[in-house]
């Protein structure tokens, strides 16, 4: 039987990232951004309170590989928790961001929290892990984060760019 094997000079599919661990995600098998727009309550005034317009979720579905699985399956189970505290990001944003920063071919994000993790081992794989993951966009009020998805973009032309 061969063994599962990655070339780290590969670039990743997507990468998690909580400011200090990036874990990169070389086989990406799926990758869905969905958004919920919230739409006002019938009969309300034409005043708007101003509070988010939607919600972005972000499913992804790959594979860890190789003898650094259990590795990196460690430490998205710990960005997982951290993300709902804030983790390095916070801190070191003094509160303005928070969350995890997920780099993918189709968004940039950050102010993402894990909502679920699972990992799945099957016999017929034995250096592969299955990892699913559901991250939800949880930005702080405020104009930092229409910067920060607008910036996205460009990061993301860039690298298009750059790559085509």
């Amino acid at each position: 039987m061969a063994s599962s094997f990655q070339h780290y000079f590969a670039v990743p599919s997507a990468i998690v990232s909580d400011g200090i661990v990036n874990v990169p995600l070389y086989a990406v098998t799926s990758l869905t951004l969905s958004s919920s727009y919230h739409l006002p309550p019938i009969g309300s005034s034409r005043e708007r309170a101003i509070v988010d317009t939607h919600d972005d979720t972000l499913q992804l579905s790959g594979v860890l590989v190789g003898p650094e699985r259990f590795a990196w399956k460690l430490a998205l189970e710990d960005m997982a928790e951290s993300s709902k505290r804030g983790g390095f990001v916070a801190t070191t944003s003094h509160g303005r961001l928070t969350g995890l920063i997920v780099i993918t071919s189709m968004t940039i994000r950050t102010d993402m929290q894990v909502q679920t993790l699972s990992f799945t081992a099957t016999s017929g794989r034995r250096d592969v892990l299955d990892v699913a993951l559901t991250m939800v966009h949880m930005p702080l009020p405020g104009l930092l984060g229409k910067l920060l998805d607008v910036a996205s973009i460009g990061v993301g032309a860039l690298a298009d760019w750059k790559g085509g």
